[in-house]
């Protein structure tokens, strides 16, 4: 009896280091993920926010008269999609480098309910960054690619054969901003695991 007994505690003691490090392993990958993300989406807002290009544009007012040329200025903020995309970039940033605050302190307290109610706002939170960062890469996508192929129908000539610099800025933004939607998916992911976990012991 007292073998079994002994063999028993073992056991349990076995199975508790094997969570405790299984634990420290998905906090880490969180940590991680987080700086990524943050890193993402601070140079996707960072990248199309200084995005400008200058470039002299010949402009026919009569048929019978030589072409002007005329200096024109591509800036990210004369289109509205991309100055959402800026803002949505820039408060999932934040939010990121906040998070990362608030998990990294909650890994070194006890667990306790008010860590599970952490645990559940942190998943919401990421769910309402993907949904953010996901609008933001629809509208700027939309308007990008509007840019590199205009549209016949409604007469919008494509620019991007005139502003290649600037739209191809935009599109690295894009596709970064992209990169950082899909860590805090991720993120939502382990953070639902981590609340689950920590339910049902």
């Amino acid at each position: 009896m007292e073998s079994q007994k002994s063999n028993g505690g073992f056991e349990s003691r076995g199975e508790k280091e094997v969570m405790v490090a299984n634990q420290r392993r998905v906090g880490t990958c969180e940590t991680l993920v987080r700086i990524l993300a943050l890193a993402l989406t601070l140079a996707a807002a960072v990248l199309l926010g200084v995005d400008k290009q200058t470039k002299v544009v010949p402009v026919k007012v009569v048929d019978s008269l030589p072409a002007l040329n005329v200096p024109v200025t591509a800036k990210w903020h004369y289109l509205s999609a991309f100055v959402y995309f800026v803002v949505a970039n820039a408060i999932a940033c934040a939010y990121a480098a906040v998070s990362l605050v608030l998990s990294l302190a909650d890994r070194g307290g006890k667990r306790s309910s008010s860590s599970s109610a952490l645990g559940l706002m942190l998943t919401v939170l990421d769910m309402i960054m993907v949904a953010l960062l996901f609008s933001g890469v629809g509208a700027a996508g939309a308007i990008g690619l509007m840019g590199y192929v205009g549209n016949t129908r409604v007469n919008w000539h494509k620019v991007c054969d005139s502003f290649g610099k600037f739209c191809d800025q935009g599109a690295v933004a894009i596709f970064l901003s992209l990169l950082g939607s899909i860590a805090f998916l991720l993120l939502a992911m382990l953070s639902a695991m981590g609340l689950h976990k920590k339910i049902n012991k």
